[in-house]
């Protein structure tokens, strides 16, 4: 019984292919991609992103829309692509793979292999496959995989294969500065940040100041409102800020003008603030924080902004830490996505003029830092992250899915400024 559905899968098989040309069997796609965490509608907004993530291609009218799926190739040669795929009625489908188009016919109500061709991988790298349908198609169509095969699939492939969240936030990278010796304990930190114009994507999170508790740098949030955010985790480790104990909790002690002050969850749990401001793109915003022990086994940190269009640094909030007796440690900076429907466009800042003033009075220059990248990363989900430095600047860049990834802990090295920043620390508000 099984040999005669296997032979009635083939001779299927064997129909759907005539029209694309194609000769090969679906014994031969042997690796699936779940369009899950893979595709996208590049007409889509957050709420239809939100259906993909949850049952990838399902019951979709893909009237005029274009579903895009994305895997990485990692060796030369021909690759044999296919779809699981099944439409409420009889339709049609225009596939694009490298500038090569075809129509696919879906004639089946089940999930069944449709063959779309066979094509030429020139170089390892990063493609995709484009699903376009009708604009007057007027049916219901699943896809749930895109299946491929063939001699370029014999190398490395990087997809998607679980934790579909991460996965189409994209990868998160990281920079950890270097406190050179002999630095003495680190009452400031300072650094500056110059995302690009075209770079600032909604979602993105340019973080400039992180420390051991926490971090401060500037969000994309929506076409209409950017924010400059603050953030303080609890001790007591949890996702819900209504767990913590009230001796745990963050103690918001002063705050600028136009600032919101409250609590944060769902990443570790703490006190946050943010300031609603419209920054630009192709300036550079420049972020001081101060970090030192308060007594009675707490730290006081403080987050100060300053836009050149303003021309005066500005408080954020200050916040106390309970159980915690230091002064700022792991200075870092990071960039992330935490928009699903944007995973698939890339962003990229510079990072630069790093510093850090110790107890003794001392300002010290960052130069050097280590690359790192999440979990998403690490598991190779995704490997369109990259890191690096440019003269003075360092740099990051993530999703995309642009090809040509940067080594996780890499140590990368910028070019000295040599003037430390003048501030007054007195006059600070």
């Amino acid at each position: 019984m099984n040999r005669y559905l296997s032979l009635l899968s083939i001779l299927f098989f064997f129909y759907s292919c005539r029209s694309n040309s194609t000769s090969f069997t679906p014994d031969e796609l042997t690796i699936e991609i779940p369009t899950q965490g893979n595709t996208w509608i590049l007409e889509t907004d957050a709420e239809m992103d939100r259906q993909i993530l949850q049952h990838g291609i399902k019951d979709w009218d893909l009237s005029g829309l274009t579903a895009r799926t994305y895997f990485y190739i990692g060796r030369t040669g021909r690759i044999k692509i296919g779809i699981r795929a099944r439409a409420s009625s009889p339709t049609n489908i225009h596939a694009n793979f490298e500038g090569q188009a075809t129509d696919i016919q879906l004639k089946n109500t089940t999930l069944e292999v449709i063959s779309v061709g066979e094509f030429d991988i020139d170089s390892p790298g990063y493609y995709y496959l484009d699903l376009v349908g009708d604009r007057n198609m007027n049916t219901s169509v699943e896809i749930s995989n895109v299946l491929i095969g063939g001699e370029a699939t014999q190398g490395n492939i990087y997809f998607a294969r679980d934790d579909f969240y991460w996965a189409r936030r994209g990868p998160s990278v990281h920079l950890t500065y270097e406190v050179p010796e002999p630095a003495s304990d680190v009452v400031y930190f300072y650094n500056e940040i110059n995302v690009p114009e075209g770079q600032d994507v909604l979602g993105s999170y340019f973080m400039a100041n992180g420390f051991a508790e926490g971090y401060f740098g500037i969000q994309v949030n929506s076409e209409n409102e950017r924010r400059i955010l603050f953030s303080v985790w609890s001790p007591y480790k949890t996702d819900n800020p209504e767990e913590i104990p009230e001796d745990q909790k963050i103690t918001m002690l002063k705050k600028g003008s136009n600032v919101h002050t409250g609590e944060f969850g769902n990443e570790g749990s703490g006190g946050q603030s943010y300031r609603k401001y419209m920054w630009k793109s192709d300036i550079n915003y420049r972020f001081l924080l101060k970090g030192e022990p308060a007594g009675d086994n707490s730290t006081d940190y403080t987050a100060y902004f300053f836009a050149p269009e303003i021309g005066e640094w500005e408080l954020i909030a200050s916040f106390r830490r309970p159980k915690t007796n230091t002064y700022l440690t792991r200075p870092h900076s990071f960039l992330e996505n935490f928009r699903t429907e944007t995973g698939n466009q890339s962003r990229m800042a510079f990072w630069t003029n790093q510093w850090v003033y110790d107890t003794n009075g001392t300002w010290h220059e960052l130069t050097r830092a280590r690359f790192t990248a999440d979990a998403t990363a690490r598991k190779e989900s995704r490997m369109d992250y990259a890191g690096g430095s440019d003269g003075a600047n360092f740099f990051m860049r993530n999703c995309g899915f642009f090809t040509g990834w940067t080594e996780i802990e890499t140590t990368i090295n910028r070019t000295s400024l040599g003037t430390s920043p003048s501030i007054d620390f007195r006059v600070l508000p």
